[in-house]
């Protein structure tokens, strides 16, 4: 007589971290969730959000910015805050407003070309720092300390005032919206769970359909759009339109379609960016 077969014993999959499980909690209730849901949570949970935990910046971190490369770079991004100021009419009350300051090094080498060209420039200026994350406030506090910075959690907190602005890297990790060309008009990329491996996967939601740019695009073309960095744009305009001031926005990106610009980094690598939110 054959004997039997032992069972296969389950294969154990790797425990999941506490944002995944949220994540999938909130797929399993409502269905996918929109990239820009998906990117919202895994940077900005209030307990596990990227930017809530850690100071990702430099050799021990996950990835790099001009700003800590080279002095330089602040130095320059100053010369150009003293012409503005100038350009203003020198006002004696000026908001120095910087979007996302990471470790406030841009700041302190700007302040620091201010002192030596300008001195009339940093008693004019008030430093205004919109940063949500209480990491990198706390190292904030160490490097900008002498200049009395003011932290704000957006925009609406900075006064009406003559202001300069200042964003370098901060828009390309505000969520986005992707949608995927079709025949049929525009789909939504959303974020589910593949039924095959039960993880974290892309899939294109047919109840998000728009019936618009028909025939503007190849099926299959991925377009992104960003509703929070138009936002915030639009009242930095207003700002500047209202007040009077300035506004210098470093960041990267394509005058044209050019496929899937999300990405992930870890220990300065692509990483999957579907595997380990908020890590």
């Amino acid at each position: 007589m054959r004997g039997d077969i032992p069972a296969r014993p389950p294969q154990a999959h790797p425990p999941l971290n506490p944002l995944e499980e949220i994540v999938r909690g909130l797929i399993d209730r409502h269905g996918p969730i929109s990239v820009a849901d998906y990117m919202a949570l895994a940077l900005g949970h209030p307990q596990h959000g990227y930017y809530m935990t850690r100071d990702p910046l430099g050799r021990g971190g996950d990835f790099t910015t001009s700003p800590e490369i080279s002095q330089m770079f602040g130095e320059m991004v100053g010369a150009w805050a003293l012409a503005q100021w100038q350009q203003m009419g020198s006002p004696s009350s000026v908001a120095l407003v910087e979007l996302g300051p990471g470790r406030g090094t841009l700041l302190a080498d700007l302040m620091r070309v201010a002192g030596k060209l300008l001195p009339d420039f940093l008693e004019a200026a008030t430093l205004h720092l919109v940063e949500t994350s209480p990491r990198l406030r706390m190292v904030q506090v160490e490097r900008l300390a002498g200049y009395g910075p003011v932290w704000h959690d957006s925009l609406a907190g900075i006064p009406e005032m003559p202001v300069i602005f200042i964003a370098n890297e901060f828009f390309d990790a505000l969520p986005i919206r992707q949608f995927v060309a079709t025949e049929q008009g525009l789909s939504e990329r959303c974020v589910g769970i593949a039924p095959e491996t039960g993880e974290l996967a892309f899939r294109v939601a047919r109840e998000n359909r728009f019936p618009i740019g028909i025939g503007q695009h190849p099926s299959g073309t991925l377009l992104e759009t960003s509703p929070a960095s138009l936002a915030i744009v639009r009242e930095i305009s207003r700002r500047v339109v209202t007040s009077g001031g300035a506004a210098l926005i470093v960041d990267y990106g394509y005058t044209e379609p050019q496929g899937d610009t999300l990405q992930a980094v870890q220990d300065h690598r692509y990483a999957n960016v579907l595997r380990n939110p908020g890590e």
